[in-house]
C-alpha cells in the first residue's frame, strides 16, 4: 500500500537521538495507529511497549532484537518486534520506515 487514506496526522513530530530519528503519528478511525519516519546514519537503541511491524520502505540497515543474532534488512522488507521489548538498529544509509503498532 503505498497511500493511507481517511487519517489523522499529528502535527508534531516525534524527535529522537539529537534529530537524528523523526516520525509523525497516523491516527485511524478504527484507533489503531502508525509512524511515518526517517532515520540517518547512526546507531539507535529503542524501547517498546506494543509490538509491532517495523516495514523498511527505502534503506539499509541491521537490526538487533531480543534473544536474535544481527539481521539485515532492506528497502521492501519488514521485521516484528515484540511488545516490552528493547531493540537496537545500526542505519547503514537514509532510511524511511512505517512503524505499525500492533495491540
Amino acid at each position: 500500500m503505498s497511500e493511507f487514506n481517511n487519517i489523522t496526522v499529528v502535527k508534531k513530530a516525534n524527535v529522537y537521538f539529537g534529530g537524528n530519528v523523526s516520525s509523525r503519528t497516523l491516527r485511524f478511525a478504527d484507533g489503531s495507529s502508525k509512524t511515518l519516519g526517517f532515520m540517518l546514519p547512526g546507531e539507535y537503541t529503542f524501547n517498546t511497549a506494543a509490538a509491532e511491524v517495523m516495514e523498511i520502505l527505502d534503506g539499509d540497515l541491521e537490526v538487533l532484537l531480543p534473544g536474535a543474532e544481527w539481521q539485515t534488512v532492506k528497502g521492501g522488507e519488514a521485521f516484528n518486534v515484540p511488545a516490552n521489548a528493547q531493540f537496537t538498529v545500526k542505519i547503514r544509509t537514509a532510511t524511511d520506515y512505517c512503524c505499525s503498532f500492533l495491540s
